[in-house]
């Protein structure tokens, strides 16, 4: 096992012990996070997504900025803006919180959409465009964006062209009853030790020995050497297909889906099955590695037609679907 893998793992084993109850999502935030991709976690409410993603951020030795997604924010709130400097008689650029290694946007959809675009250019991009000067974004950036399920109003849903930039759409369910059993006495714990003592709660954070960003950035150079065998790369692009064309592997599914899947989706399903089988400390990939990540990758890339809707039909039963009758390699 090589150093950065081992540094990789040691990071995963931080996050369980103190996101209880996660072991999916923690696995899907650092397959992204190896994958160079941008996040979207929707889930119920108090189900620790801001917390496991600000533990994330706070386990490497980068920025952390977060935005809190408002209907009267700005896009110049989240990019920055020129400022006129009166004694010095010009404009200066004020960077906004996107220039950070780390970028929590809780509750995305909180916010029009011309505020949610202006996360577009970043995120595809690595950079801010204002003022006809282009502004470059560290090389370790990641958006993670949180949405509640549950609440309608006063919501705008994301525009298909910017849910095609996150890597992945990670959903969450509620703790089984041993996990929220955990939980309870983790808390308990915590305010025993710590009550309303802040310092003592960042003192809990900081004893785990952050990885730098060079670690992150070998460990996804490690990643991308992983082998994908010209067999399982047929079957990838295979599935990718199969979504635009699903009338001709099952005639009852014709009309279903409205528009397949985009390139991106062949591109993220590669570089996260390769992100999977190298922390399950192989060097290869597997079919499992490809149904792993399978839902998370495709169930915001395909658009369902009204007749689905109309059925009850929803992404991740076409994407069930899809991996049963789509062969094996």
């Amino acid at each position: 096992m090589s150093d950065l893998r081992k540094k990789v793992l040691s990071l995963k084993e931080h996050l369980q012990s103190i996101i209880v109850g996660q072991d999916d999502l923690i696995s899907k935030m650092l397959i992204a996070l190896l994958s160079s991709g941008h996040i979207l976690l929707e889930g119920a409410p108090g189900l620790a997504k801001t917390k496991a993603i600000k533990t994330l951020a706070s386990s490497v030795s980068a920025s952390f900025n977060r935005i809190q997604f408002t209907p009267d924010l700005l896009p110049s709130d989240i990019t920055g803006s020129d400022i006129y400097l009166t004694g010095e008689n010009k404009f200066e650029f004020k960077k906004g919180p996107v220039f950070a290694n780390f970028v929590l946007a809780d509750e995305i959809n909180r916010a029009p959409a011309k505020v949610q675009s202006a996360l577009l250019e970043a995120m595809a991009e690595h950079q801010v465009s204002v003022g006809g000067k282009e502004y470059k974004l560290p090389d370790l950036f990641m958006v993670m964006a949180t949405q509640n399920p549950i609440e309608h109003e006063g919501t705008y849903n994301l525009p298909e062209a910017q849910l095609d930039r996150f890597l992945m759409y990670i959903k969450i369910n509620q703790p089984d009853t041993k996990a929220e059993k955990q939980i309870l006495k983790l808390v308990r714990a915590e305010d025993m030790a710590c009550g309303d003592n802040q310092a003592c709660w960042d003192n809990e954070q900081t004893t785990f020995q952050k990885i730098t960003q060079d670690t992150v950035l070998g460990a996804r150079q490690e990643v991308l050497r992983t082998h994908l065998s010209e067999e399982m790369e047929d079957y990838l692009v295979a599935l990718v297909m199969a979504t635009r064309h699903i009338e001709k592997y099952d005639g009852a599914l014709a009309g279903m889906v409205r528009y397949g899947a985009s390139p991106r989706a062949t591109i993220a399903l590669d570089k996260c099955a390769k992100a999977h089988a190298w922390l399950d400390g192989r060097d290869f990939v597997m079919p499992e590695d490809i149904h792993a990540i399978c839902y998370d990758v495709l169930r915001h890339r395909i658009i369902l037609s009204f007749e689905a809707l109309a059925e009850g039909l929803t992404t991740d039963e076409v994407i069930t679907k899809l991996l049963k009758i789509v062969p094996l390699p």
